[in-house]
């Protein structure tokens, strides 16, 4: 599990993990990658919610990987100020059977968009729990967003 403050930080660009982009701008629209919660590449949160998480790390996770989706949608748009608005967010929870706090552990992600972009850009959001995620990540975030 891991380090850990009260609000996730912006982190810088986030790097690909694989062969693929960290985002890319389409028709107006910013598509981030999946991200999960890395800082300077490096997994800082790992486990299965409802096991060896419980909803609140897992939230501040979902938090620092929306981060991450917002800066890379934010580097193919041109810059933070060139997002008109977040459009649509999905938040993959690795999680136990049995576990269905999934909103829970998505408002973390919802928390850092609404605090660096305010309430009124927040996205529709699909919260949806799966069996595994790379790297044992707990969570990891799609990010759309309109570009100005």
């Amino acid at each position: 599990m891991s380090e850990h403050s009260s609000e996730p930080q912006l982190p810088a660009p986030p790097v690909p993990q694989g062969r693929y982009r960290a985002a890319l701008l389409d028709g107006g629209l910013a598509y981030s990658a999946g991200m999960t919660p890395r800082r300077q590449g490096r997994l800082v949160v790992t486990g299965r919610v409802g096991e060896d998480l419980d909803a609140a790390m897992a939230a501040w996770a979902a938090g620092l990987a929306a981060g991450n989706a917002l800066v890379a949608v934010s580097e193919a748009a041109g810059g933070l100020d060139r997002i008109k608005r977040c459009v649509r967010m999905t938040v993959y929870v690795r999680c136990t059977d049995d576990f269905t706090g999934l909103s829970a552990v998505a408002d973390g992600a919802s928390e850092t968009l609404a605090a660096r972009l305010g309430e009124e850009s927040l996205p529709v959001r699909t919260a949806v729990g799966v069996r595994t995620l790379p790297g044992g990540a707990p969570v990891e975030v799609e990010l759309i967003a309109a570009v100005r």
